[in-house]
């Protein structure tokens, strides 16, 4: 699992993002319960996350309607498959409105950039 935390912030709400290899739902669901063993995940606002599988695309909103579409839609365009990415957010008492997903696809760039990932897996 490779994580980044305390690389953005909007108006009060932090974010981080984590992922790492999967290759079902199982593993995601996994995965999604190993990150939230930290109590600050656990504790969090939103962990949305996308995944393309073998079986096909999987997304989880975790209440951040749209979210996953957008974690989703980038994973698609960087040809990313077999990788879950977790996009969370820890509320900071102010509403984003449609910048949320501005930030959502800020933090998927700053993984996409900055994390071990295998290029060409499409």
């Amino acid at each position: 699992m490779q994580q980044f935390e305390n690389f953005l912030t909007d108006r009060g709400s932090k974010y981080a993002v984590s992922g790492g290899p999967v290759a079902s739902r199982a593993e995601v669901k996994a995965f999604l319960k190993q990150l939230r063993r930290d109590k600050r995940y656990a504790k969090a606002s939103h962990n949305t996350w996308a995944a393309i599988l073998p079986e096909g695309p999987a997304k989880g909103d975790d209440g951040e309607a749209g979210a996953g579409m957008v974690i989703l839609r980038m994973l698609e365009r960087e040809g990313l498959e077999g990788h879950v990415i977790v996009v969370t957010r820890w509320f900071g008492g102010t509403k984003l409105g449609g910048d949320r997903f501005r930030r959502v696809q800020d933090a998927v760039d700053h993984y996409i950039k900055h994390a071990q990932v295998p290029r060409g897996t499409a």
